[in-house]
Parts: C-alpha cells; structure tokens; sequence
C-alpha cells in the first residue's frame, strides 16, 4: 500500500468507533492548554477546535470559559461531539477549507491531528482565520515510553502499519506565524488492563489492519498488560507526556 493511500486510510479510520474514542481516549492537561493559548498577543475569548474529533480537547477548553466553535470533517465524530457537548457550535469542516471568516478567532487548537493536515495549504486556512496576534497551538498525548513498562507496551502494541507522528511537529515558520515554540507536560489516564487495550484499538494503526492481525494485536497487548505488576490487577495510571507547539499570528 502507497504511503499517502495509508495515510488517507488511517486519517479516515476512527468514525466507526466514535463512541469507544470518545470513551478511551486520554484528554489534555490544563496546563498545556493553557500554555499553548498563551501564545496570544491578547486575551483569549474565541476559540476554534480544528479536527476536534469528539472533542477531547474542546472539554479542556470549555472549563477555561472561552467560547468553543468545532470543526470535524468525520460525521460521527461530530455527532459524538454534539451529544456530548450540545452547545457547542460544531461544523463539518477540513483544515484545508475551514468554515469560518477571516480574523474570526483569538485561537485555534488541533488536538491529535496536525499530522494529517496538507501542511501548507492549512497553515494558510489556520492563518486566515485567526485574528493578529492570534495563537495557534498543537497538541499531541504520547505514552511516555521513558517507563520501562510502557516502553514495553509500545513494542508488542505495533502492527505493519505503525508509524510516529512526532515527525510531523508543526514549525509554524513562515510569513504569518512567528517561529514555533515547543514543550512537554506530564499527563495520566486512569486504566485497567482491559481499558488499555481498548485504548490502543482505538488508534489508527490498529483500526486499518485486517480483523487477524487486529486481534493478535490487542491480544498480545491484553497479555502484555496481565502480566507486568504495574497493570496485572485493577486500574493504574498510564504516563503520558503531553507535546505542545504553539505560534502566533503576525
């Protein structure tokens, strides 16, 4: 399979278990957030979600008061998102085409997603629609693969089409952002061994493959996990490291 044809495959993969995402996945640390809208010349009042999903990120942001507009071109994403959160504005909407006038947000958030992005033509999209001064910020929860165990998790999680994304940090350097600045904040996600592998079959690279290796994988994970001290029995933190790189409209 081509590189870009996977790609597609796996940017598209996670509407059908839209409920079981929204259920597993891990949110963002308040402190991220917050860092990354700090970028911003200016108070921060408006705010888009871009690829919102089912909008992890738009909860973290909706605690902090800001108004929240949701962009998400999967329809059940979107309609996870709405159930979940009914007065939020959400819209059918790409990165490459987003549904907003010009200079209409203090902000704009990509939870998870950036990597699936047509960088430029984004970027473009991004900058249009954010005020002067605006911040953009990505963000990225990874499995912090500093701790023996979950290193280990990462080994028997891969399938054939594994890859990291963390290639694909935005720079933000250009004509209309100044450069892009980076850093890390530690993050958790309470699991059991049966939530954890749940959580990983939600991830795009376990979603694409056939339904043989799929169950091979999140057997050999469900094994992994019942046979390390740290997760055999009841629940336990999950380390996470949570990436942000964030920017400001010039």
């Amino acid at each position: 399979m081509e590189v870009e044809e996977l790609r597609s495959r796996r940017s598209r993969a996670f509407g059908a278990t839209a409920a079981a995402y929204a259920e597993h996945r891990p949110d963002y640390p308040a402190e991220g957030i917050r860092w990354g809208l700090a970028a911003a010349a200016g108070p921060v009042r408006t705010v888009l979600d871009l690829a919102a999903g089912t909008g992890k990120l738009t909860a973290g942001l909706l605690a902090m008061g800001v108004e929240v507009t949701a962009v998400e071109p999967d329809a059940e994403m979107l309609a996870e998102l709405s159930a979940r959160f009914p007065t939020v504005r959400a819209l059918d909407g790409t990165a490459e085409r987003i549904p907003l006038p010009a200079g209409s947000v203090d902000a704009v958030v990509v939870g998870q997603a950036f990597h699936w992005f047509d960088r430029k033509r984004a970027l473009a999209e991004i900058a249009r629609v954010l005020r002067p001064g605006g911040a953009v910020a990505a963000l990225w929860n990874d499995d912090d693969e500093s701790v023996e165990w979950v290193a280990g998790l990462g080994e028997v999680s891969r399938t054939r089409v594994s890859w990291s994304s963390s290639a694909d940090y935005p720079t933000f350097d250009g004509a209309c952002f100044t450069p892009g600045a980076k850093a890390g904040f530690g993050h958790t996600l309470r699991r059991t061994a049966e939530s954890l592998t749940e959580t990983i079959g939600t991830k795009s690279h376990t979603l694409v493959v056939d339904d043989e290796e799929r169950a091979a994988v999140l057997g050999r994970i469900r094994d992994y996990l019942r046979s390390r001290p740290e997760t055999a029995s009841g629940e336990f933190d999950l380390p996470l490291v949570t990436s942000v790189v964030r920017a400001r409209r010039m």
